[in-house]
C-alpha cells in the first residue's frame, strides 16, 4: 500500500493493515466493543481449523491418530532393534565356537607333534613331513567349509522394514499438515492480537542502558516454534530414523520458509508503522495518521475510564481541562504502547533466530540420547543441522528489516539535518544564544536561518565555542526521534537503527561541507563537530565493541569518511598530506580517493589549488 488517500483518516491500505495486525484499530469507531470485535474475528478466522478440516478431518482427531502411528512405530523398530540384537548375539555365540574349535585342534595337533618328537623314530620323520602340509591343507579346508556353513539369519533389509518405511512416509505427511495448522493458528491469533499477543522479551540480554528495558515480543514464535518441536520430538520417538529424518527436513523446511516469510512480512508492516510523520513516530508536523488513529480509536474508553476513576474518588467537581490534561497524558501512553507492538515484530526475528538455535541443539541431544551409532543416525543428525542455516536466514531477515526501518527514517533525518545546517529545504531555525536559547526581543522571538558555515576568523570561531552550534541542535532533534524506540528494541537492533541513522546524518554532513570553505580554525571546528557527533553517537550504543572511535568507524562507514575529512582538513601543512594517507591506508583507515583529497583540499582558504593538484599527483591505489 503506498499513497494515503484514501481510507479512514488518509491512511494508506498499508498502515491500516499494519494497524489492524499490530492491534491498534483504524479509526475512532473501535472503543468499548474493541476486544469484542478482535476475539470474534479470530473465532471466525479459525473456523474449521483454520479450513485444514476439508483436507484432513478433525484436527484434534488427526492428532489423536499421530499419537497412536507414533505408539505402533515405536513398538515396531524397538522389535525390530531385539530381533536383530538377538540374531547379533547368536553370531557371537557361532563365532565364538568356531574359535573354540580351532583352539582345540590346534592343541590336540600339537600334542601329536610333540608325541612324534618324544618317540625319536627317526623313520616316521618323513612321513610326518609328508602328512603336514596335508593335514595343514585338511585344517584350511574344514575352515573353509565353515565359513561356508555360516549362513544368513537375517538380512539387512526385511519386509518389516519396507512396511515401517510405508507408514512413516504416510506418517510424516499428516505430521506437516498438522504443523502447518498448528502455526496457521498462531498466524491468526497474531493477527488478531489482544493484550496477551504480546509478552516482554523471553531472551536474556546484556544491557549496559535503558535500551531494550522494555522490549516486547509476541506468542507467535513461541508458538510456532512449540509446534515445530513437539511434531520434531514425536517422530524422534517412534526410533525410526527413515521418519525422524522426514520430520527433521519439514520442520527445517517450515521454519526456514513459512515462518520466515511471515516475520519478514510483519517487520515490514512494523516499518511502515514508525514511519515518521506517517506512522507513530512524530515528522516535521508533528504525529501521522497512525497515532492519531490509535489514539482516537482507545480515547473515548479512556476518557471514560478517567471520569468513572474520578467519580468514585469523589472528585465529580472536576474541571474538564483536567480531565482532557489526563486523557491527553492517557494518548501518549497509548502512543508508545503502540510504537513498542510495532517494535515487538523487529525482536521477533532476533528472538526466534535465538530459540531455533536452542532447538537444534535440543535435537541433537536427543538424537545422541536414543539412537544408535551408524550412517543413517549420521543422516538425521546432517538434517538437524540445516537448522543453522535456518537460524543465519533468520539473522539476516533481521538485518534486512532494520535496513528497511533505516530507510523509512531517513527522510525524516536529512530533515533535521537540512534544518541544522541550513540547507535549502530545510526551515528557518531560532538564533542560539550562549545556552542555545531562541533570542528574544521584547515580547517575540527573533528567527533567523542559521547555517553551517567553517570560513571562521578569530571572533566568529570565539562565537562558535561559545554557542551551542548546529550540532548540538542537530542532535537533539536526532534524539526526539529514536528516542521512544531505544527502550522498545533489542540492544543488537538498537544499535544497528542507530548506526544506520548516524550513515545518514554523516553522508549528508558530508555533502554540507562540500559546499563550504575552510580556516584553520574553521578546519578545528569541524574536529570538534565531528568528535562531538561520535560521542552523541556513543553515549547512545549499548554495545560496549562499538564505545570506541576505531571500531564506531569500521561499523559505520559514512562516519568514517566524515573523520577522515575531519583530519584531512586539519593538517598543518600540504607537505603533511601524504604522510597522513600512507599511514592511515596501512592502518586500514582510509577510504578517501585521491581525488576527493583534492577537493577537500582546495576548500581551505590558506591552501593554493596549484599546489595541491601538483602534491598529489600520483595514481590512486
Amino acid at each position: 500500500g503506498g499513497g494515503g488517500g484514501s481510507g479512514a483518516g488518509g491512511m494508506s491500505d498499508e498502515n491500516k493493515l499494519a494497524n489492524m495486525i499490530m492491534g491498534l484499530g483504524v479509526g475512532g469507531d473501535a472503543t468499548t466493543t474493541a476486544g469484542t470485535d478482535i476475539a470474534m474475528k479470530r473465532q471466525a478466522a479459525m473456523k474449521d481449523d483454520c479450513g485444514f478440516t476439508i483436507e484432513v478431518g478433525n484436527l484434534q482427531d488427526v492428532d489423536a491418530a499421530l499419537e497412536e502411528w507414533a505408539l505402533v512405530m515405536q513398538h515396531t523398530e524397538s522389535y525390530e532393534r531385539f530381533i536383530r540384537h538377538a540374531v547379533d548375539e547368536v553370531l557371537k555365540a557361532r563365532n565364538l565356537r568356531k574359535e573354540q574349535k580351532k583352539e582345540e585342534s590346534r592343541r590336540i595337533r600339537e600334542l601329536q607333534e610333540a608325541k612324534t618328537r618324544d618317540a625319536g623314530d627317526m623313520a616316521a620323520s618323513p612321513r610326518k613331513e609328508r602328512r603336514t602340509p596335508r593335514d595343514k591343507t585338511n585344517d584350511g579346508h574344514d575352515d573353509d567349509n565353515a565359513d561356508d556353513e555360516t549362513m544368513e539369519i537375517l538380512p539387512p533389509h526385511t519386509q518389516l522394514n519396507e512396511v515401517a518405511a510405508e507408514i512413516g512416509g504416510n506418517y510424516s505427511s499428516l505430521e506437516r499438515v498438522l504443523l502447518l495448522a498448528g502455526m496457521q493458528r498462531a498466524f491468526i491469533h497474531a493477527n488478531f492480537p489482544d493484550e496477551s499477543t504480546f509478552s516482554p522479551v523471553a531472551i536474556a540480554h546484556a544491557t549496559h542502558s535503558d535500551v531494550g528495558s522494555r522490549a516486547l515480543q509476541t506468542n507467535l514464535v513461541e508458538e510456532c516454534l512449540y509446534a515445530a518441536r513437539r511434531s520434531t520430538l514425536r517422530a524422534f520417538a517412534t526410533g525410526h530414523t527413515g521418519t525422524a529424518s522426514a520430520a527433521a527436513n519439514v520442520c527445517v523446511d517450515v521454519l526456514g520458509r513459512v515462518l520466515l516469510e511471515v516475520l519478514a512480512r510483519r517487520a515490514e508492516l512494523g516499518a511502515s508503522l514508525l514511519r515518521p510523520g506517517e506512522g507513530l513516530l512524530a515528522g516535521q508536523s508533528g504525529l501521522g495518521h497512525a497515532a492519531l488513529s490509535f489514539a482516537k480509536s482507545t480515547a473515548g474508553k479512556g476518557f471514560r475510564g478517567v471520569q468513572g476513576a474520578a467519580a468514585r474518588a469523589g472528585a465529580g467537581g472536576k474541571v474538564l481541562g483536567e480531565i482532557n490534561d489526563e486523557t491527553e497524558e492517557q494518548m501518549r501512553m497509548r502512543t508508545s504502547i503502540g510504537v513498542a507492538r510495532a517494535a515487538a515484530n523487529f525482536n521477533d526475528l532476533e528472538v526466534v533466530a535465538e530459540y531455533t538455535k536452542r532447538l537444534e541443539g535440543n535435537f541433537l541431544k536427543e538424537i545422541d540420547a536414543g539412537y544408535p551409532r551408524g550412517h543413517d543416525t549420521e543422516q538425521l543428525r546432517m538434517c538437524i543441522k540445516g537448522l543453522g542455516g535456518v537460524v543465519e536466514s533468520f539473522s539476516n531477515a533481521s538485518e534486512r528489516a532494520i535496513e528497511r526501518l533505516v530507510s523509512t527514517m531517513l527522510p525524516r533525518v536529512r530533515q533535521i539535518v537540512n534544518e541544522a545546517v541550513g540547507n535549502e529545504g530545510g526551515s528557518a531555525i531560532p538564533a542560539a544564544s550562549f545556552m542555545g536559547s531562541p533570542v528574544l526581543s521584547g515580547a517575540t522571538s527573533t528567527v533567523s536561518s542559521t547555517r553551517l558555515d567553517y570560513d571562521l576568523d578569530d571572533r566568529a570561531f570565539e562565537l562558535a565555542q561559545l554557542s551551542e552550534g548546529y550540532v548540538g541542535r542537530m542532535c537533539s532533534s536526532l534524539d526526539e526521534l529514536i528516542e521512544p524506540l531505544g527502550a522498545h528494541f533489542l540492544p543488537k537492533l538498537s544499535d544497528a537503527l542507530l548506526i544506520g541513522i548516524l550513515g545518514g546524518v554523516s553522508t549528508r554532513l558530508e555533502a554540507a561541507i562540500r559546499k563550504s570553505k575552510f580556516t584553520p580554525l574553521g578546519a578545528i571546528s569541524l574536529d570538534s563537530d565531528v568528535r562531538y557527533l561520535m560521542n552523541f553517537a556513543k553515549d547512545r550504543l549499548d554495545s560496549p565493541e562499538l564505545k570506541s572511535n576505531v571500531t564506531l568507524c569500521k561499523a559505520c562507514l559514512p562516519l568514517a569518511r566524515l573523520n577522515q575529512i575531519s583530519l584531512l582538513l586539519n593538517v598543518d601543512d600540504l607537505e603533511d598530506v601524504l604522510d597522513l594517507i600512507s599511514v592511515s591506508k596501512r592502518k586500514g583507515n582510509w577510504d578517501l580517493k585521491l581525488d576527493d583529497a583534492k577537493t577537500l583540499l582546495s576548500l581551505r582558504v590558506d591552501f593554493e589549488g596549484s599546489k595541491v593538484n601538483d602534491l598529489l599527483q600520483m595514481d590512486d591505489e
